[in-house]
């Protein structure tokens, strides 16, 4: 098999990867539910008596490891159609005590959009009903719920504007709604920022049912959901979001290099060369066994690329014969499956897998690791149990944004983002160990006073919360969370106690009411 096609399977099966839910009182169930039953339609309805209720709850479950005869099932998923379902769900939850959990596709490395950590009463707000893409090519601008995938997103906008497009994730099964909600990192953030960056308004129903849009939410809600993560201050619906122009073709490469012939030398150039590269071009590196893949993705043509690299990386030995042109919306097929004759349809396809076990890990990196260091890292991929380490690129737009301008701080001085990866079937222990000896192995390579994570690689082995008197301990958050935000978690903290300062929308992982500053 071809290095870039065992390549694509790996990052396919991380692609498909994130369950779950709990105990409620009969008393609260029954009123809860005929409390909804006066507002949504009976067949938005799952109960855990319904036929299709076990179908909708792993409808987008990517990690058999939530989905379990131990794991506590939802009291119901609701699957709304329109705003006013929602806005139903959480008044009949407020007035009977069952607090809700949001999921728009799935892509939840813990679970906690569908599952609870802790026996507790509460109710899944499934939107996958909440799909529609409406582009407005005059104003390149485009409003998409918060239940399609990026998939349906790229293609939908290509297929209007085909010179238009979006900068956000590579797996197109991603849901829109928790994605943005946490930045969304993509290979075009270097030229037009994360998804987050690019969004102008949205609407959202609040801890006390209203819909509300950037006007009506105020500055600091908006900025709040715009990096802030899923679930933490109300159920975003929609999202507009500005789209960014690209050429007619584009060039991509997949570029493998052993240890041998100097993968451990083009890895130790590219940590400080990738954040200062032009922004039409992004490379990131994929490490596996004794290998690393270079992925590129530059917004131009093959002949422009070749010179570029030629004098820039050398390295690497890039020449012609590694270029793929085709067009922007081809790229983010490619990518995945690292065939240019995959139908661009395949983006449409929302189909999950519970086959293979996962857990992830993530750092920033703001000081180059030294080729020794490297040499050290390496032989980590040989061990039992070896997953792999995907490296993203920062520098360009998404590093010229103040770290305070969205919730999203990693920016000024990171130079790439690792996500680690592990793998496993059944019930084995082999790569569940390898990821948390490695992430351990590399703290002293990574940013400290906080060690860094991205939010969208959600980890609860970082810290979860305590609830003290009915809402979450604020001290508890921070240990967590200021490493998903680093300075930016108090003005989290204190929005979420204006907007919910009951602490309704609550997670293992949710930004905690601060009624006032300490």
């Amino acid at each position: 098999m071809a290095a870039s096609t065992r390549a694509a399977a790996l990052l396919l099966t991380v692609c498909f990867l994130a369950c779950y839910v709990s105990v409620p009182s009969l008393a609260a169930s029954g009123d809860f539910l005929q409390c909804l039953s006066t507002s949504i339609p009976s067949q938005l309805v799952f109960t855990p008596s319904s036929p299709s209720f076990t179908s909708v709850l792993v409808s987008s479950i990517r990690n058999p490891k939530f989905f379990t005869p131990t794991t506590v099932r939802p009291l119901c998923i609701v699957t709304p159609t329109n705003a006013s379902h929602v806005q139903a769900v959480v008044l009949c939850g407020r007035r009977h005590d069952v607090r809700v959990r949001v999921r728009s596709g799935g892509h939840d490395y813990e679970g906690l959009s569908y599952r609870s950590e802790r026996p507790e009463t509460f109710a899944v707000v499934d939107l996958a009903n909440l799909r529609a893409v409406r582009v407005d090519r005059a104003a390149a601008t485009a409003w998409v719920d918060s239940g399609a995938t990026v998939g349906e997103l790229y293609y939908t906008v290509a297929k209007a504007a085909p010179e238009l497009a979006f900068p956000a994730g590579l797996c197109p099964t991603i849901g829109v709604g928790g994605h943005f909600s946490g930045g969304g990192m993509g290979l075009m953030m270097r030229k037009y920022g994360l998804s987050a960056d690019n969004v102008l308004d949205a609407t959202l129903v609040d801890a006390n049912g209203r819909l509300l849009d950037k006007e009506a939410m105020g500055t600091d809600l908006f900025w709040a959901i715009r990096g802030g993560g899923g679930g933490n201050f109300g159920i975003v619906l929609s999202w507009k979001v500005r789209l960014v122009p690209v050429p007619p073709t584009v060039t991509f490469f997949d570029i493998q290099r052993s240890v041998d012939p100097g993968a451990v030398n083009a890895v130790t150039k590219w940590q400080t060369l990738a954040p200062a590269l032009p922004e039409d071009l992004s490379i990131r590196v994929i490490v596996q066994t004794n290998q690393a893949l270079f992925q590129s993705l530059y917004l131009g043509t093959c002949t422009a690329l070749v010179t570029t690299m030629s004098s820039l990386f050398p390295e690497l030995g890039m020449t012609r014969a590694d270029c793929r042109e085709m067009t922007w919306l081809q790229s983010m097929v490619y990518v995945n499956s690292a065939d240019t004759t995959t139908p661009v349809e395949t983006l449409l396809n929302r189909t999950t897998s519970l086959s293979t076990f996962t857990k992830n890990k993530s750092d920033y990196v703001k000081k180059a690791i030294t080729k020794d260091s490297w040499e050290k890292i390496f032989p980590w991929f040989n061990k039992t149990g070896a997953g792999i380490i995907i490296l993203e690129p920062h520098g360009g737009r998404v590093s010229g944004i103040a770290d305070a301008d969205t919730p999203f701080p990693h920016r000024s001085g990171i130079l790439y983002n690792i996500q680690y990866v592990a793998f496993w079937t059944g019930n084995g222990t082999d790569a569940p160990n390898w990821i948390s000896g490695l992430y351990d192995f590399m703290e002293p390579f990574v940013s400290k006073n906080p060690r860094g994570a991205y939010v969208n690689y959600r980890d609860l082995d970082i810290g979860e919360n305590t609830v003290v008197g009915g809402v979450t301990s604020y001290e508890s958050g921070k240990v967590w969370g200021e490493k998903y935000f680093g300075g930016n978690f108090e003005r989290l903290a204190i929005t979420k106690g204006k907007v919910d300062a009951g602490d309704y929308f609550r997670n293992e992982q949710s930004v905690p009411p601060l009624v006032s500053r300490k």
